[in-house]
């Protein structure tokens, strides 16, 4: 190690800051390996679903996600660093290694995305009937884009009940299979807990007159009056060409659009159904006019902002490094 390396302890504050990124029913599919000036993401397939994601995708686009946020802690603490996907071809599940290349001082840019890390929750509650400005629009957009990805927003009555059917259908789909009813049940928690979504943060229950379907984790009934907003902001993000690779980058997209969406002041929740039914996404695909496959669905608007959900402790998440560099950890 030199002056320039990040110390261990600055290492495992990066990590802490990678495990704040979103996954799908708040699984956490990742771990980490701390290396002399950085860190190695895996993928932990024991948190895999096997049901909605048979193949791994959206396990990758989790890393992904987690990647970006070690990129900007990276920047917080003042290093540049490398980063590299699936950076040893063959070696299983590790996706990918951030490295740090010397010492220099974090843009405002980067600063700002690092600040929200915290601030980030899905919010799952109905939001303002509030237009996003343009601005802001123009602003996620070249999140997506800046990444090597594209957002596209759902607009006009005709586009979104498109894409409302294509989310019922999927749900619909997917509620037909007991294996995935079990699997969305196991990942459900009634009080706080490491991981999974607690009833509090699931949102309300549904109701057949809601526009997007979302996932019933056990939330309340609504209060009267609260339905959701009537001209939801949704946006589609996508990558190039579906590979893992691919998948990993759109995880990094997907999390540069949220951190900046809060950042703005808004607030955003997923819908992942019509991706995990590949029938629907290939309709959601062919219905954008799109080359590279569709990774994730978006809803931002303005609203009370949400709670976080719980994470697993960093000493979780940690795989066992080299003996000289853990007797300073």
């Amino acid at each position: 190690m030199t002056t320039s390396d990040p110390s261990p302890d600055e290492l495992v504050s990066a990590v802490a800051t990678a495990t704040r990124a979103p996954s799908v029913h708040n699984t956490q599919p990742w771990l980490f390996r701390i290396a002399e000036a950085g860190v190695d993401v895996h993928a932990d397939r024991r948190r895999q679903l096997a049901v909605s994601d048979a193949a791994g995708s959206a396990l990758r686009v989790s890393c992904g996600a987690a990647v970006f946020n070690l990129r900007l802690a990276f920047a917080h603490l003042g290093y540049a660093a490398e980063t590299r996907i699936l950076p040893e071809p063959g070696a299983g599940d590790l996706l990918a290694r951030v490295t740090a290349t010397g010492r220099r001082p974090p843009t405002p840019d980067e600063e700002g995305l690092y600040a929200a890390v915290p601030r980030r929750h899905s919010n799952r509650q109905p939001f303002l009937d509030t237009a996003v400005p343009l601005a802001i629009r123009t602003d996620l957009l070249g999140a997506a884009r800046s990444e090597g990805c594209w957002l596209d927003f759902i607009l006009g009555p005709v586009a979104l009940e498109m894409v409302a059917e294509l989310v019922r259908d999927a749900d619909r789909i997917l509620l037909m299979n007991p294996a995935y009813r079990d699997e969305l049940a196991d990942w459900t928690r009634l009080e706080d807990s490491a991981d999974g979504v607690p009833s509090r943060a699931g949102g309300p229950s549904p109701e057949p007159h809601d526009l997007l379907v979302q996932r019933d984790f056990g939330g309340p009934p609504r209060s009267p009056g609260r339905d959701f907003e009537t001209d939801p902001l949704i946006g589609v993000l996508g990558g190039r060409d579906g590979t893992p690779h691919d998948e990993i980058m759109s995880g990094q997209a997907l999390q540069h659009v949220l951190l900046a969406a809060t950042r703005a002041g808004l607030v955003t929740s997923m819908l992942s159904q019509p991706i995990e039914v590949p029938a629907v996404r290939e309709r959601l695909r062919i219905g954008l006019r799109r080359h590279g496959q569709p990774q994730m669905l978006l809803r931002f608007g303005y609203g009370v902002p949400g709670s976080s959900t719980p994470r697993r402790p960093v000493s979780e998440v940690l795989l066992p490094t080299d003996a000289s560099l853990a007797a300073q950890l």
